[in-house]
């Protein structure tokens, strides 16, 4: 079968309407984001509810203007490829039922696409070598925090992943502690640049013997610290007032967070001998993460341009394309899947 596919790859697993064209793999057509940050921002965090009635407005436009971007109609197109999950299953419903009712009015392949898998390959959207197997691979988003293991392309044995809070929401709910806005990971990085990392000795939780990671004892311990230099703080709910130190606590929580991130991650290349990692997921932007693994990783580190970190439907496509070119092919009364895992 020819490597020559133009794919459509939508996405709606969270608080991103996204819809892209790629083009045999590896050239981005269109990639259009609708974001639906200041909707949520009130809140500190996701409102499920609210963030599948914006899928719904939006939908629609996103698709037609990546299509039109690309200047290509769905006659052009060899399949579809739709984020299944995991994710908020409304957000989830609203992409799922797009594509099948684009693959049924147009007579094209349908492809369910795992959400995590297609943050692994933002990075086949780069233009320069491809990566050497086995990889070792770090998810870090607002929902998630996994360690993979991949041997090859499709190819997957999960390590080891959260316990408790995401990265990225450990960040998000650190940030609403320190009276930052939404979302959080933006908000402390900035911060953080004005502070001392070592100001406060936060706690690493190395979770020894095992490639698995908890950060709630963190979270925990930056409240107890805001709630000692502002006792009448309550709850910890309440913006900090006065002369709280948040630059030295925000830089302080990044290094813990950014310290096992790399220290599990490097640990966990050399064990199953990688010959390179990879990096991503919406907390893969941070700077602070990207340049500790640069410094400490005596293998090369690769993580995905800024703009293809965060949810986009060109990552969907990405692994479409590969999953096309494999045989697969997916019935239309496929449902979402919002807790499926990545493996093999």
């Amino acid at each position: 079968m020819s490597e020559e596919t133009r794919i459509l790859g939508i996405e709606t697993s969270c608080d991103e309407t996204a819809a892209a064209v790629l083009e045999n793999g590896r050239h981005i057509a269109s990639n259009i984001i609708a974001s639906q940050t200041e909707i949520h921002a009130e809140y500190g965090g996701i409102f499920p509810e609210m963030a599948s009635r914006a899928h719904i407005e939006t939908i629609h436009q996103v698709v037609s203007s990546a299509l039109a971007e690309a200047h290509v109609g769905l006659e052009s197109i060899d399949a579809i490829a739709v984020t299944r999950g995991p994710g908020l299953a409304g957000s989830l419903v609203v992409g799922l039922n797009m594509a099948k009712g684009l693959a049924i009015g147009a007579g094209l392949p349908l492809l369910g696409i795992n959400h995590l898998e297609a943050h692994l390959y933002s990075i086949w959207l780069v233009e320069e070598e491809e990566p050497t197997f086995p990889l070792l691979g770090l998810i870090v988003s607002g929902g998630h925090t996994e360690l993979l293991l991949m041997r090859d392309h499709l190819q997957y044995e999960r390590l080891g992943g959260t316990l408790d809070d995401a990265a990225g929401e450990a960040f998000d709910k650190v940030a609403r502690l320190l009276g930052l806005s939404y979302p959080g990971g933006p908000a402390i990085e900035e911060i953080a640049k004005d502070g001392e990392a070592d100001a406060f000795k936060f706690p690493r939780s190395w979770m020894e013997d095992t490639w698995d990671f908890s950060f709630s004892g963190l979270k925990t311990a930056v409240l107890r610290e805001v709630r000692s230099l502002q006792p009448n703080l309550e709850a910890g709910v309440e913006a900090p007032e006065g002369d709280l130190p948040i630059a030295d606590l925000a830089a302080s929580f990044q290094e813990a967070v950014v310290d096992v991130l790399v220290g599990k991650t490097l640990a966990a290349a050399k064990e199953f001998n990688a010959n390179e990692i990879l990096v991503a997921g919406g907390v893969s932007a941070n700077q602070s993460l990207r340049a500790s693994f640069q410094t400490k990783s005596k293998i090369p580190v690769r993580v995905p341009p800024l703009a293809l970190c965060t949810d986009n439907a060109a990552m969907i496509a990405a692994v479409g394309h590969r999953r096309f070119l494999n045989g697969q092919r997916d019935a239309l009364d496929i449902d979402v899947l919002p807790n499926w895992p990545l493996t093999s």
